[in-house]
């Protein structure tokens, strides 16, 4: 088949090119050309800015478009201006960011979703991404499901992954715990313990996201795994026994003593803490499963990802974990 990928060339995008290269997939890549600009140089690249030039998209025809890098309705409605029904089928990669208040675990795909007080704003924050997500769904159904200016006879597919972990996660966040469990000795564990937890291997959506472009279903779905219950203790305690050694001792401190410090977020990273919207982290992924979604065991994503850093490190974003020095005075401080 012929595919169109928009990015394709940091992480979820990279993983999904692998998998529609060994798929025998024609693939195309549309991206400004910034973010590792020698990869893949085997394919035809396009280069443009999805926010201000898709005129290198004026010419062409694909049997399916994927898109892992809409962040606010109007690229989604750009795209589609721009590529009309000549981007075929169409797969938007979604969050479950997008759920309103979740009061129980095994939350489905038809649960509300949030919106923006403002719907017109474009600014990305941790405030407003889920709702512009939401919106973006919205978009997708209206320009590429039928009558819409893209509609290409084919239902467009959206999915909604949970925190998405694997080789080359220029997050962090996963590969932080992983790495920071891999060294041992005492690790600062952020209670409660038993608040949901869910990920999803990168190449898990990769091969969910090559199906749904080649066809074999449709529809909007959960990427996420284990099912239900799994917690964020669980989480840690199958780090441990995958990478840590001997001495490693999980230290449980618990979320209303972490608050009162100035902790940061960002150094605790994948940590709700006492979030009130926790069970959007304990989704029901049956719909996805029936349609052909693997979900590989953590133990495997844990040991490839530490496996991975133990020959190249990823570069990660700023501030991501605990550093050494910070953590040993937290221990003392609040053990």
């Amino acid at each position: 088949m012929r595919i169109l990928v928009v990015g394709g060339t940091r992480f979820i995008g990279r993983h999904i090119v692998n998998t529609l290269l060994t798929d025998g997939d024609e693939v195309t890549l549309f991206h400004r050309g910034q973010t590792n600009p020698d990869l893949f140089p085997e394919l035809e690249h396009r280069f443009g800015d999805r926010d201000t030039d898709l005129s290198a998209l004026g010419q062409g025809q694909w049997d399916a478009t994927i898109d892992p890098s809409a962040y606010v309705p109007r690229q989604v409605r750009a795209l589609a201006d721009a590529l009309g029904p000549r981007g075929g089928r169409y797969v938007h990669i979604s969050s479950t960011s997008v759920y309103a208040h979740l009061s129980a675990p095994g939350g489905t795909e038809e649960a509300p979703l949030v919106s923006l007080e403002d719907p017109t704003t474009e600014e990305v924050a941790a405030d407003t991404y889920g709702g512009l997500k939401a919106l973006c769904e919205a978009a997708t159904r209206r320009a590429f499901g039928q009558g819409g200016p893209a509609w290409s006879g084919r239902d467009p597919s959206i999915v909604r992954p949970e925190y998405v972990a694997g080789p080359c996660d220029y997050t962090g966040r996963f590969t932080w715990w992983v790495e920071r469990v891999a060294k041992g000795g005492r690790v600062l564990a952020p209670g409660p313990r038993d608040n949901p937890f869910q990920v999803i291997d990168v190449r898990d959506v990769a091969q969910f996201v090559a199906m749904l472009a080649h066809g074999r279903a449709s529809g909007t779905f959960h990427l996420a795994g284990p099912i239900p219950p799994f917690s964020f203790g669980d989480f840690l305690t199958a780090v441990a026994a995958e990478v840590g050694p001997p001495d490693t001792e999980l230290i449980w401190v618990g979320a209303e003593v972490l608050l009162g410090t100035d902790v940061a977020r960002a150094e605790l990273p994948l940590w709700e803490a006492l979030d009130e919207n926790r069970y959007a982290n304990a989704l029901d992924p049956s719909r996805a499963i029936a349609a052909g979604l693997r979900i590989r065991p953590l133990g495997e994503t844990v040991r490839d990802v530490h496996a991975q850093e133990s020959i190249a490190a990823t570069p990660l974003a700023g501030g991501v974990g605990l550093t050494p020095s910070r953590e040993r005075e937290l221990l003392a401080a609040l053990t």
